[in-house]
């Protein structure tokens, strides 16, 4: 097997990146990104901890759910989850985030690279309520390098067309999955009606 272990050996295969494939990266956020992260309505968060464990969370809510505060800083409420806090308990060590916006139809995403902090600021949080419920903390990212990327990997995945969706009942649902995974004691009925009830109830 081979392995490329040097950017070099890494040139020779790929070659350099074009002039406008560079200039296109851009240190703040001008009209174009902004107007593409208010019909988003939903981002992958990459983060990593001090050993390199790397992890990809996805959020999601209503289009423009990221507040874009001023030219170089984004608010990412933190919604309910599961309370396991990967992304938050990373920035606070490393705080170098990536993030990747998707809007549906739209074949090209939206990057954004910084820097984060978590915030409990009530006066930041509060215009993010939702069903009046404010969230517990949320990211702030100062962007460093914001730039679109092509949409060659939507096209190629033909992500966004109705005809290639998966219907929910051909695939597992995660209540049985789990119950199957972990073995709790559960039964999968058990395990799908918890499932059921925090889809229902724990949105916010």
């Amino acid at each position: 097997m081979e392995i490329i272990d040097d950017i070099a050996e890494l040139r020779e295969i790929y070659g350099a990146p074009s002039e406008r494939a560079v200039k296109k990266q851009l240190p703040r956020l001008e009209k174009h990104s902004r107007a593409f992260i208010a019909l988003s309505p939903f981002v992958v968060v990459a983060s990593a901890d001090p050993s390199g464990r790397v992890d990809a969370s996805p959020k999601g809510d209503m289009p423009g759910f990221v507040h874009v505060l001023d030219d170089t800083t984004l608010l990412i409420p933190d919604r309910l989850g599961n309370n396991r806090v990967d992304t938050i308990g990373n920035l606070l060590e490393c705080p170098g985030v990536g993030l990747i916006f998707f809007v549906p139809g739209l074949r090209e995403t939206l990057r954004v690279n910084g820097q984060a902090r978590i915030t409990s600021d009530p006066a930041l949080l509060e215009p993010c309520a939702v069903e009046g419920k404010v969230p517990r903390s949320g990211i702030l990212v100062t962007a460093e390098e914001v730039y679109f990327h092509c949409g060659k990997a939507l096209i190629r995945s033909d992500l966004w067309n109705p005809d290639k969706r998966v219907a929910q009942a051909d695939f597992p649902s995660l209540g049985r999955i789990i119950a199957e995974q972990i073995g709790d004691g559960r039964s999968i009925a058990e395990s799908e009606r918890s499932t059921a009830d925090s889809y229902r109830t724990r949105l916010y």
